[in-house]
């Protein structure tokens, strides 16, 4: 079950890595520009920034804290709010009805929760 929750802390951490460092340093017209990111339109930057900002801490904290044995409690707590994170993109997809990317979503947040489990 370790080793597992390793492999899938690790994926998550990667991807949400990912996301966030794309949302952090973009501008509205780089985002306007991109097909996938469509969601963001009637959203202001600083809140599109702050999520791509809590992803990488997130991620961080997925897989830092555990590792170092420093504040091992903290990833758990990284987790949920992954969850949180994923449950709120589930909602504006869905309201968007880009149900793909809603499946995306629900599925990265069943491994958060998965994580949160295995880790509490």
């Amino acid at each position: 079950m370790n080793v597992t929750a390793w492999i899938v802390a690790g994926l998550l951490a990667a991807l949400f890595l990912m996301s966030g460092a794309m949302k952090v340093p973009a501008t509205k017209a780089s985002l306007a520009a991109n097909p996938r990111m469509g969601w963001a339109a009637p959203f202001p930057i600083t809140l599109i920034k702050l999520i791509g900002a809590a992803e990488i801490a997130g991620a961080l904290g997925l897989i830092l804290p555990r590792a170092l044995n420093v504040a091992p409690w903290l990833t758990p707590l990284a987790a949920v709010g992954l969850a949180a994170t994923m449950l709120g993109a589930i909602i504006t997809h869905a309201r968007r009805s880009e149900y793909p990317n809603a499946a995306i979503n629900a599925v990265l947040l069943a491994l958060a929760v998965f994580v949160a489990v295995a880790r509490f």
